[in-house]
């Protein structure tokens, strides 16, 4: 995992984080309002979003302005782009972090499920950063977290569609990553394990027995994720155990991996 230090200093910014209104988007707000900077909260709870704007107001003093998007619409990204540009708000840290799961084999799962979570997972992530990353690198300083998953790492039974969405993700990052060195901007891979967030009841995990134990809360991993993204890392797991694991992933036949993912990923009652 390569890491290199930006280019661009110091100083007050407008970060957008998408899937803000709890979890690990909620989490990232905070700490980028902790540190006086400006935020865009994007997500489909505009109620959520306005709660959380205005604690981080009350208790930082930065601006936080609310976008209720879904960005399972097509046009959802272009949307926010062409407001923030009409409105003169220039992003300085994009983060992906809004993300669906669906569960279950692939020949049963709901297909507008599916493919809603490709437009969240790939494409609206794809596509805000083909949008806002350009001005960041002609400006010479911006930050891009992508939130993937330790899920990037190895085929995923039972949430085939979702684990194939985070490879991407963090395939597309590392890319990225390389694409801009020595431009001043950074682009970061957060591929977190097992974590306290609502997705799990959201994608009806709730019978996997891949959320029985190192389960990591939204504040640690928000946390880890930031401080790799300041410093230029381009991939971040945070967790010993779920690093451990994602190295380990290297080295053992793909076949039995598959095998290993799919008994953790069954329900208890098989």
């Amino acid at each position: 995992m390569s890491e290199r230090k930006t280019t661009a200093g110091g100083g007050k910014m407008t970060a957008l984080v998408t899937g803000a209104s709890g979890g690990i988007g909620a989490e990232l707000a905070r700490l980028f309002a902790a540190d006086g900077h400006d935020l865009v909260l994007v997500a489909r709870s505009g109620e959520k979003l306005a709660g959380l704007a205005e604690e981080l107001g009350r208790e930082h003093n930065v601006g936080a302005r609310v976008l209720p998007a879904d960005l399972a619409r097509a046009g959802a990204p272009r949307e926010i782009f062409d407001q923030l540009r009409a409105e003169g708000v220039a992003v300085g840290a994009l983060v992906n972090n809004a993300g669906v799961g669906s569960y279950g084999p692939f020949a049963e799962t709901d297909e507008k499920s599916e493919l809603d979570l490709l437009q969240v997972n790939v494409v609206a992530l794809t596509h805000l950063t083909k949008l806002f990353l350009p001005a960041m690198v002609a400006r010479r300083r911006g930050y891009v977290l992508n939130v993937a998953s330790t899920a990037a790492f190895q085929p995923g039974p039972l949430m085939a569609v979702y684990y194939a969405s985070k490879a991407y993700v963090l395939h597309l990052s590392e890319a990225l990553s390389n694409e801009t060195e020595g431009t001043g901007v950074t682009v970061t891979a957060l591929c977190p394990g097992p974590t306290e967030t609502g997705f799990v009841a959201a994608a009806g995990m709730g019978e996997s027995k891949l959320f029985d134990a190192n389960v990591m809360s939204a504040r640690a991993v928000a946390v880890e994720g930031y401080r790799g993204m300041l410093s230029g890392k381009t991939i971040v797991i945070p967790g010993l155990k779920n690093r451990l694991l994602a190295s380990s992933y290297r080295f053992a036949p793909r076949g039995l991996i598959t095998k290993v993912v799919r008994g953790i990923q069954e329900r208890r009652n098989y």
